[in-house]
């Protein structure tokens, strides 16, 4: 756009300049133009005005790009091609660039580390916000903190922190949506009632004295009338909880710890997620915690029934005939797959495999299993995952400020990790919570 200003703006000095020159020669003469100069000053400044009108143009688009620009991410106009950003103008990685890798390769995180000439850690404004509390600060000199992570080409730090992770697949199963709402409002099926049977054609125009039941009518010969039906259901409307925290860590720690990108995607990526799939199964619904499967109302319940499996496979059948759907999915505590793995039959072959089989019952009754510590021990749940709906309004961030606190003067950072969503369950009856203590 520069350019095209540039442009414009020599093709009016150009134009100008030579009708100018034709103006001056005429007057020194002390005559009028010549036909062919009249002609030419004509053209000059016919050009003139032409390049005038599309310099406002183009200066006025300068204007309007600028001015939207300035208006942020929420109208989605300061985005650069195959960039994406949050509502509040944090960007989103794409899907071959990780959170970490984004962070450190960020405009933001290059301003942080350089210093400026007087000594100033970034030339930003600072908010010097109240002394808290906090529970471990991350230093580039204790080998029990980040100065671990410096290190010529340190190895194995993935490995380290995955000792204190757990596999997370519950999205995988649920339905992901998004939205840019702080509530979402849907419609969550009760109950239904079906009373579709064959009717004979009205043989009589006489009408029914009375009702009956089943949606038929008394005195009903010959009338044709057709049962009626019903469905039941209630509109539920869900706020978006923010789910975040933050680490403290030095600014020496922040520059030497060339694995501080795996710190932000192995540790405060994941922190994010855990709590998700937590909430998603046994949030309360109370204070700022989602409503979770195991506290949603209308949830079918499979009591304990001869053993695990047998108790798993009734659950199934529920989720079938009363949920009147097709579940794909059980989730598991650990210790409960446990159980499972290790029954046996009358002649003490395990059904699994044993300790020389491929692996954990992974399928359970021709479904997968979710193997999850979200779910407590002695319980479980089976059903069709696809009516249970997490919606995305704003996926994981990151931000580092050094104005928290007496963060500025101390030389430390805090890195905030944070997301949004919501989590609905459409159809309760279509899941079975198992009852796995004998």
């Amino acid at each position: 756009m520069t350019v095209k200003i540039d442009e414009l703006t020599d093709q009016i000095k150009h134009h100008l300049t030579e009708a100018r020159a034709i103006a001056a020669k005429a007057e020194a003469e002390d005559r009028d133009f010549t036909d062919t100069e009249r002609t030419a000053l004509n053209q000059h400044m016919a050009k003139a005005t032409e390049a005038k009108d599309g310099l406002a143009k183009a200066k006025g688009d300068a204007t309007l790009r600028s001015a939207l620009a300035d208006l942020g991410d929420d109208i989605a106009l300061n985005q650069k091609s195959g960039e994406r950003r949050t509502p509040s103008g944090l960007i989103v990685p794409d899907e071959k660039t990780s959170l970490g890798e984004h962070f450190v390769k960020s405009a933001e995180y290059s301003a942080l580390m350089g210093a400026t000439a007087n000594g100033q850690f970034g030339a930003k404004q600072r908010v010097q916000s109240l002394p808290v509390g906090y529970k471990s600060l991350v230093t580039g000199l204790s080998d029990t903190s980040a100065g671990a992570f410096v290190t010529n080409d340190m190895r194995g730090l993935q490995v380290a922190l995955d000792s204190f992770q757990r596999p997370l697949r519950l999205r995988d199963v649920v339905t992901n949506g998004t939205t840019t709402s702080d509530t979402v409002e849907y419609v969550r099926m009760t109950s239904t009632t079906n009373n579709a049977a064959p009717v004979a054609e009205a043989t009589s125009s006489a009408a029914p004295t009375a009702p009956g039941g089943a949606g038929a009518l008394v005195n009903n010969a010959g009338g044709g009338y057709k049962p009626e039906s019903a469905l039941a259901a209630a509109k539920v409307t869900t706020p978006v909880r923010t789910i975040a925290h933050w680490i403290p860590i030095t600014k020496r720690a922040l520059s030497d710890a060339a694995q501080i990108r795996t710190l932000i995607d192995a540790f405060l990526r994941y922190g994010l997620e855990e709590e998700l799939e937590d909430q998603m199964i046994s949030g309360d619904g109370t204070g700022e915690n989602f409503e979770g499967l195991g506290n949603v109302s209308g949830v079918q319940a499979q009591a304990w029934d001869t053993n695990a499996l047998t108790t798993a496979r009734k659950a199934k059948t529920k989720v079938r005939t009363v949920g009147r759907s097709i579940a794909n999915a059980y989730l598991l505590n650990p210790a409960d797959l446990e159980t499972i793995d290790l029954l046996q039959d009358n002649e003490g072959r395990f059904y699994f495999g044993g300790p020389q089989g491929v692996g954990s019952a992974s399928v359970l009754w021709g479904l997968p299993v979710i193997e999850t510590e979200a779910v407590p021990a002695g319980t479980g749940y089976v059903g069709d995952f696809r009516k249970a709906v997490l919606w995305d309004r704003e996926q994981a961030s990151i931000q580092m400020t050094d104005s928290h606190a007496d963060f500025f003067v101390r030389n430390l950072v805090a890195i905030l990790a944070e997301m949004r969503a919501a989590f609905g369950v459409l159809q309760p009856n279509a899941f079975v919570e198992i009852d796995l203590t004998a």
